[in-house]
């Protein structure tokens, strides 16, 4: 009985099980790297579940198991030869076990699922647990050695069966690269174009993520136009499809939304492309650059010139918020500009949209001197180009000393974990910050915290919990915490807990359940299973204009949604940030009731009043396995520009 975070995570309380696809982490990267080097024919994935069960080995669920991109011999030839030497090993010592009836190998990012897109054979195995030495169930004690020796006999049984079977072995990844190819040139699609026109950092995240599954990457030569989107030569880049790492490319770039199963044990979407927030097409015909081996030198900053007025840090790049950190703990004075203008940077106008920073020279407690190199270290860290003016007369728009540019504070961030709250979306928010931003977060356990140790903080964020240490008396102080001026941002089953426990005044979508038709007893898991969201994609139209959505240049954007918590949208005018669109989805599996009936028409990110303050609510997961470059940055202003968000009445 693991205390909290509990088993199976890394540093960051992660599932690294879950992040072969992923590869946000170093024991990832180092995994993808030695196995790009080796190519196993055969991967083994032993996990354990629960104790009342026997011992699970492949083949998986007949339909939820078939990643629609994967030769069809991977779940016919390939599982059912292997399956044959685990039944009889398994039979000879009396085990009991079962097959075909759960789990799926369709999302990429498994042990047991990654190496099937790389030619090999993918093998998960389940053992019932003894959870410590020994345990009683109805089937009489289960001991730590029965499984262990049920974990050996499969171990040895894969041993046997890869000898004997290493011409099928040989075989199958010769065809299975050379198909690979052969499907790219039989799709008629010559490749992928994407590319953000102003946010290298995001480019450049993305293309370190292609280039560790060993996807070749062009770049293009000259600016391009497809479907009214703008590819520009030095910010756009090709992916081939003709190449071995087809399939790869196929679940970065494809979107699907027919599916053999509705039951998914995990995500049913991953085009990674969305994750970032990219635009981008089908595309034929370019002209294109040299083959990208490396990211070292794609950005290229210009020191900026020293000035006695003002410099200026453009809005649109991802890590402008670890910008804003790195200012505030280096004691600098900044502004972000909560209205647009356009300046004259060395005799050409220079648009600053929302969220741009301006670090004007005078009022510093540091020397013009200091905060050059500062504004130039940071710049070249960071890799954000920074810009000098002379004077705070503009173009176009507001001036450098309009009402419309507000101070920024160095944030000061708790959140609760421990308890009931989840391990992996709160590693998730300490792992953003820690690793992108470069600040330190405070972690109180929920059964040792209490509502007065907030008054040294401004923001306290909550993940996915029930809350359960903390009683009414608990929830008022927190509510008055806020009204006080203080900024609550809250994630999924946290947000409906905001709302039970009545912190905000908002509303979940509630939808009158009809009376369901009598159905076989047998069908129950999986009918009532197919309306859980299990992970799908789905595009909002964000507020550009609102504190929450600065630094996003188009209105549309992916988010990740696999929780049923629906909000409604703010009865203010002004209070949502993000709603669904009026045709939302983009990938993966969703029943008809709940995208008619529960999506369209709500809210992905609403704030809401709470006396001075404010509460920022998430319905969709903005940080999801560290890898949602897309929507980090609304959480990321929620935390630095919360304190200057205001909702105001729509009367």
């Amino acid at each position: 009985n693991e205390i909290w975070p509990r088993g199976r995570t890394n540093h960051y309380w992660f599932d690294l099980n879950r992040d072969w696809w992923l590869a946000v982490h170093p024991e990832s990267q180092g995994k993808l790297t030695w196995y790009h080097d080796w190519y196993p024919h055969v991967v083994t994935d032993f996990h354990e579940m629960g104790t009342n069960s026997t011992h699970f080995f492949e083949p998986m669920k007949a339909n939820g198991s078939k990643d629609p991109v994967m030769p069809v011999e991977n779940y016919t030839t390939l599982n059912d030869t292997f399956a044959r030497y685990f039944s009889e090993a398994l039979d000879g010592i009396g085990s009991l076990y079962f097959t075909k009836e759960v789990f799926d190998g369709t999302y990429p990012g498994y042990g047991s699922s990654y190496p099937d897109l790389q030619g090999g054979l993918g093998l998960l195995f389940e053992q019932a647990s003894s959870r410590g030495h020994v345990q009683d169930r109805p089937m009489g004690e289960l001991t730590f050695a029965f499984t262990i020796r049920n974990q050996l006999t499969s171990s040895m049984a894969t041993v046997k069966a890869s000898v004997e079977q290493k011409e099928m072995l040989y075989q199958y990844q010769k065809d299975f690269f050379e198909s690979a190819v052969s499907n790219a040139s039989d799709a008629g699609i010559e490749g992928y174009v994407f590319g953000d026109p102003v946010d290298q950092n995001r480019n450049r995240a993305f293309l370190e993520k292609l280039m560790i599954h060993k996807v070749k990457v062009n770049e293009i030569d000259e600016d391009v136009r497809i479907n009214g989107q703008d590819y520009q030569a030095g910010h756009a880049y090709f992916v081939p499809a003709s190449q071995p790492q087809y399939r790869i490319v196929q679940n970065a770039f494809e979107t699907y939304s027919e599916y053999a199963d509705s039951v998914f044990y995990d995500a049913s979407a991953w085009s990674l492309v969305n994750f970032f927030n990219l635009p981008y097409d089908e595309a034929s015909g370019l002209s294109l650059g040299e083959e990208i081996t490396s990211t070292d030198d794609l950005i290229d900053i210009e020191p900026v010139n020293e000035t006695s007025y003002a410099y200026l840090i453009p809005g649109y790049d991802y890590h402008v918020p670890a910008f804003m950190y790195h200012l505030k703990k280096g004691g600098v004075r900044l502004l972000s500009v909560f209205k647009p203008f356009t300046a004259n940077v060395d005799g050409e106008a220079q648009y600053f949209g929302y969220g741009s920073l301006v670090i004007p020279v005078a009022r510093q407690d540091i020397s013009g001197d200091s905060l050059h190199r500062l504004v130039v270290d940071i710049s070249q860290e960071l890799k954000v180009q920074a810009y000098s003016v002379n004077t705070g007369y503009s173009l176009e728009g507001v001036d450098l000393g309009s009402r419309f540019l507000e101070p920024v504070s160095m944030p000061k961030v708790a959140m609760i974990v421990g308890g009931n709250v989840s391990s992996y979306e709160a590693g998730e928010v300490w792992h953003l910050l820690d690793t992108r931003v470069g600040m330190p977060i405070t972690k109180f356990r929920e059964e040792r915290f209490s509502p007065n140790d907030l008054e040294e903080y401004e923001t306290l964020v909550l993940v996915s919990g029930s809350y359960r240490s903390l009683d009414s008396s608990d929830v008022a102080k927190i509510k008055s915490w806020i009204g006080r001026g203080n900024t609550l941002i809250a994630s999924r089953q946290a947000v409906a807990w905001c709302i039970r426990n009545k912190i905000v005044s908002e509303k979940l979508v509630e939808q009158e359940k009809d009376t369901m038709e009598r159905s076989p007893y047998v069908n129950a898991r999986e009918e009532l299973g197919r309306h859980a969201v299990g992970g799908a994609i789905f595009e909002t139209e964000i507020d550009t204009t609102h504190p929450v959505g600065f630094g996003y240049s188009r209105m549309s954007l992916p988010v990740y949604r696999n929780s049923t918590v629906w909000l409604q949208p703010s009865k203010s005018a002004y209070g949502t940030v993000a709603q669904y669109s009026k045709e939302p989805h983009i990938d993966g599996f969703i029943t008809e009731d709940n995208l008619e009936n529960n999506l369209k028409g709500s809210a992905s990110t609403v704030v809401s009043r709470v006396g001075a303050g404010r509460a920022i609510l998430f319905a969709d997961n903005p940080n999801f396995r560290g890898s949602w470059y897309g929507t980090n940055r609304m959480f990321l202003n929620a935390l630095f520009l919360g304190e200057h968000i205001s909702v105001p009445a729509s009367d």
